[in-house]
């Protein structure tokens, strides 16, 4: 059936295999294209689904096309508009991404991710077109209250279910807000074992939050207890998932140039300490490991 396929891409997905992931998506969505409008929240959640793919592999233009299909089918979505928005990001077409990201605080104001593109996007739009940049913005969609409330009430069935994640871009598609509370328990108890200096266990507590909800927090939290255990490989990758998340996070670029460094890649080090250093100028810590980077 087309839920039991899409369950098995959901897996597929938190396996990290989204090639054979996008594979079940197409053929659930091949499935219910008979049922037609009977069927377009289920098809809008299997193209935003496949779009999650798209995104991890970096196949933004069909990233943005399933995104687009899904809002089609089922207007305002969350997942479809982050997720469309960090696929313009990348394809530079920022005013595009400003939109979508400004829609999707008006379905819901508190989540942190578009209100962290906003902000990127403001500043790129700045930098390419001048203080006049608003002024060549596309319209931005009026959402109507009955999409806000569509997301923020419950379902009588299952509750939490149209719940949205705090951060929609990466994750388990259909991730509830019990789940996302679940992320945020397991990643404080990974902080109290970080003081306690218990960094293996702290991993752990720290992984099974990122099943949940992927945080760039969370990700520069798991990296520092790697650098701890002498896994640079492990932080490395933790940094540059917390950077894909937010790419100006100074502990994630001060993280990762120190994984760096022990692995004797002393240029890309470098290069996000000066990267770092554009954020903030006197961080003592990263002009520290720069001097010995250059004796290096």
């Amino acid at each position: 059936s087309a839920i039991a396929l899409r369950q098995a891409g959901n897996e597929e997905f938190r396996r990290g295999q989204y090639g054979p992931a996008a594979a079940l998506y197409t053929r659930a969505l091949a499935l219910l294209e008979a049922a037609g409008e009977a069927a377009a929240e289920e098809r809008s959640v299997l193209l935003a689904n496949r779009a999650a793919c798209h995104l991890k592999e970096g196949a933004c233009r069909l990233c943005v096309a399933d995104c687009s299909g899904a809002l089609d089918l089922v207007p305002f979505g969350i997942k479809p508009l982050l997720r469309r928005a960090a696929a313009y990001e990348a394809l530079e077409r920022y005013q595009l991404a400003y939109v979508d990201y400004k829609t999707t605080l008006q379905v819901d104001c508190s989540i942190q991710a578009a209100h962290d593109g906003v902000n990127r996007m403001t500043k790129a739009l700045l930098e390419k077109d001048g203080v006049n940049w608003r002024q060549k913005l596309p319209p931005i969609p009026t959402v109507p209250i009955s999409a806000q409330m569509r997301w923020s009430v419950p379902s009588a069935e299952a509750p939490g279910a149209n719940a949205p994640p705090a951060t929609a871009l990466q994750g388990e598609p259909d991730q509830s807000g019990a789940g996302t509370e679940r992320a945020q328990t397991l990643k404080e108890e990974g902080n109290e074992l970080v003081k306690k200096g218990n960094h293996k266990k702290a991993v752990e507590k720290y992984s099974e939050s990122l099943k949940l909800r992927q945080e760039c927090a969370t990700y520069t939290n798991r990296a520092l207890c790697y650098l701890t255990l002498k896994q640079y490989k492990e932080a490395v990758q933790d940094c540059t998932e917390a950077l894909r998340l937010d790419p100006k996070n100074v502990k994630a670029l001060y993280r990762r140039a120190q994984a760096l460094k022990e692995l004797k890649d002393y240029r890309s080090s470098i290069a996000d300490i000066k990267s770092l250093l554009k954020t903030e100028p006197k961080n003592t810590a990263a002009l520290r490991l720069l001097q010995e980077l250059n004796r290096a």
